[in-house]
């Protein structure tokens, strides 16, 4: 009978529901987007932040908006050109989102000009001055040209352009000078073009004679300009910076050889379609005209004023100087308690069944890297199975998995050709593990492969074993110092069982019915389980029991996610979401989403973990992977989540979540009206952000541990003396 009501219940909530499809209840994804990197560069402008890691978060969001444009604004100027005008769940058309995230940009400029302005104050008060090349004194400039003259000027092209000479090819994201001059004593004029040589030898910072005193090459480039072209008259000289569309993809399924196709992308890409063109405002109205002109943009759009500095990725240069008092102290991962012991890592696994790993706060390198060290080389391994999709370009991991192979190790790795802007490494890095002998596949056509998964088997005494790591970051030993990530490594049969069947999906793309026990892959079962699980909070949600979700991730974008969150909170449900940049829900709006709440940390560490919380009537559930709540993830990529069973997991991520949610120091909450506030400590509150405490939580179980360890040892050996 209590079942027939509960039934009856929701029939009569799916009567009262909303227009759950109206357009006024969705944020842009793009927008939302640009929303995030603008909390990025407000961390610029925190003055509780050391002031180097400043400028890193200002060369963070310059480079953020680099690739937004090179990604998500060539991907709608392709949707334009293809005559698409097919409305987004917010109701705006292709040509409506880039209008919106123009203005957006151009604001964000105005607001990014008063920062950098506000910064090189800031640097010159503590030594670092940003000075111009006509302020050097004599001796200074001599210094500077000579210098200029003998490590940089070789590497200058300058290129004419007139009749004999095409307009030259620009580069994307290259910055360039046109210069613009004439032979003495004629009236006829010319142009050049002279791009920068910025590299490792050619910093876009020139240090004057060994200070912390620099120039921009630009500025030292425009006045020397005498070097390049001897006996002319220089009449003018203007910078401008181009960006162009990253969006170059093949259609794979009729590719004989999915590795050139790539490649051929690659080359593609080099001379896509210009997006962007960044110019100064008081650039010649004629110049800027032609060079829209030349590089097929409209002038009345597709040309942004840069008052200041262009390229703030180059600020990446001040924000790595040798000056620690200047930046955060150097955060030391610690080794999980349960990794400390010098045990075959095997063992501890099977012993301890399941062990969460919280990256940076613990070492990815003696867990992680442990894990595969010891099967390169432990004579019971047999094979080992992972999938990378992106690592640094000199992985250790990468020379592990050589070094198994040659240890007679059965390997095979599955690799994402299709990660954008790795793709050329991860090409090299597999043809590097092919001619050892490791079996590299590039997963499933039409499809990237996103999950991040190791699986080894081992010949123990009971037979074969099954080892499993799940994570939700990439097997990358830098970005795993930068980036919080969850790992897990387990020894579950259920779940052996899951990854082995998921990587004979991946290494032969056969899509008969496969079964998974406790895993939840995408794209086939993962976002029906979402949505089941999201519908079951609903049906078990009561005044005396009621219902939680939460969910953190980078993103939440897929419309039929954000409806069932709705449906949700409509039902009272609490709805707690941690987003850290696109977010389509609107939290706080009457009748619809009162429960919800919805917020975004930005900090140190670059927020990654995704992690899924379904409280289920007090049988709590968790799962942790690689899939943002996005549809690309959730049906155009091969994900994985996995559940956490220990009730100590459990507690530890429930611990966590909590902390985030908590956090008044890192986190901005949103507003009903899709704006973002940050939140402010108490006057007696906690000024510590959530990262802070992580940090020193995993500090404290790795000590409160060793001094366990150390007091059993003293207890054993008082034993030993009796």
């Amino acid at each position: 009978m209590a079942n027939k009501n509960s039934h009856q219940d929701e029939d009569a909530r799916q009567d009262t529901y909303p227009d759950l499809s109206d357009p006024s209840l969705f944020l842009n994804r793009e927008l939302t987007w640009l929303a995030f990197n603008q909390r990025v560069l407000n961390e610029a402008l925190d003055s509780r932040i050391p002031l180097l890691e400043r400028v890193k978060f200002a060369a963070i969001a310059g480079s953020n908006l680099d690739e937004f444009f090179m990604k998500r604004i060539g991907g709608l100027k392709q949707q334009v050109g293809a005559g698409i005008h097919e409305e987004t769940v917010d109701g705006r058309s292709p040509r409506e989102q880039i209008d919106a995230c123009y203005a957006f940009v151009r604001e964000h400029h105005r607001e990014r000009e008063v920062l950098l302005e506000g910064l090189w104050t800031e640097l010159a008060g503590v030594g670092i001055e940003i000075t111009s090349y006509k302020k050097l004194d004599e001796n200074e400039q001599a210094l500077v040209r000579h210098d200029y003259y003998n490590n940089i000027f070789p590497l200058v092209t300058p290129q004419s352009i007139d009749p004999a000479h095409p307009f030259p090819f620009i580069s994307n994201l290259s910055l360039n000078l046109l210069v613009t001059l004439r032979y003495p004593q004629e009236k006829a004029t010319s142009l050049a073009r002279v791009k920068l040589p910025i590299s490792a030898g050619a910093p876009r910072f020139v240090q004057v004679i060994k200070q912390q005193r620099y120039v921009f090459l630009e500025d030292v480039m425009a006045n020397n300009l005498d070097m390049l072209f001897p006996g002319m008259e220089i009449l003018n000289c203007e910078l401008f910076r181009v960006t162009r569309n990253a969006n170059t993809s093949r259609n794979e399924e009729h590719a004989d050889d999915l590795l050139a196709l790539i490649e051929s992308t690659l080359q593609d890409r080099k001379f896509s379609p210009i997006v962007r063109l960044q110019v100064h405002p008081d650039m010649d109205s004629v110049h800027r005209g032609r060079l829209a002109a030349e590089l097929g943009l409209n002038e009345e759009t597709d040309v942004f004023e840069v008052s200041g500095m262009m390229g703030m990725r180059d600020l990446w240069q001040l924000a790595n100087l040798d000056l620690p008092k200047l930046k955060d102290p150097v955060h030391h991962p610690v080794d999980h308690p349960a990794l400390e012991s010098k045990r075959n890592i095997f063992h501890v696994i099977r012993d301890s069944r399941a062990i969460l790993l919280q990256h940076p706060y613990e070492s990815f390198s003696s867990s992680v890297e442990r894990f595969l060290g010891e099967a390169a080389i432990d004579p019971k391994v047999r094979a080992i199975k992972m999938t990378l999709y992106r690592t640094s370009p000199q992985s250790p991991i990468v020379d592990t998995l050589i070094r198994a192979a040659q240890n007679g190790k059965q390997v095979a790795v599955v690799v994402e050709l299709k990660a954008r802007f790795d793709e050329e490494a991860n090409i090299r890095l597999a043809n590097r593990m092919e001619e050892a002998g490791i079996h590299a596949t590039y997963g499933v056509v039409g499809l990237k492969t996103h999950c991040k998964l190791i699986l080894v088997l081992r010949q123990d005494y009971k037979g074969l074993r099954r080892y499993v790591h799940i994570g939700t970051g990439n097997y990358h030993p830098v970005t795993a110092r930068l980036y919080s990530d969850l790992g897990l490594f387990v020894y579950d049969k259920d779940i052996g069982q899951d990854a082995t069947e998921l990587f004979n999906y991946l290494t032969t793309g056969y899509t008969p019915k496969r079964n998974y026990n406790k895993l939840l892959p995408a794209p086939k079962h993962l976002k029906k389980a979402l949505i089941s699980k999201i519908e079951r909070e609903i049906t078990k949600h009561t005044k005396e029991r009621p219902g939680r979700i939460i969910f953190k991730m980078n993103a939440l974008e897929d419309p039929d996610i954000c409806i069932a969150l709705y449906r949700a909170s409509i039902a009272g449900v609490r709805v707690d979401l941690i987003v850290r940049d696109s977010c389509r829900v609107r939290p706080g709006v009457q009748g619809i989403s009162e429960t919800m709440r919805v917020i975004s940390i930005v900090g140190r560490f670059l927020e990654h973990a995704r992690i899924y919380y379904f409280q289920n009537a007090g049988d709590e559930e968790f799962y942790i992977g690689s899939a943002d709540a996005m549809r690309r993830n959730l049906e155009h990529r091969v994900e994985v989540v996995a559940p956490i069973e220990s009730r100590q997991l459990r507690q530890d991520l429930l611990d966590m979540l909590e902390i985030q949610l908590s956090d008044q120091r890192s986190a901005w909450e949103m507003q009903s009206n899709g704006t973002y506030a940050q939140r402010q400590p108490d006057e007696n509150g906690d000024a510590r952000s959530s990262q802070e405490v992580q940090i020193e939580q995993a500090e404290k179980r790795f000590h409160d541990a060793k001094r366990l360890r150390s007091r059993k040892a003293k207890s054993f050996g008082k034993r030993n003396l009796r």
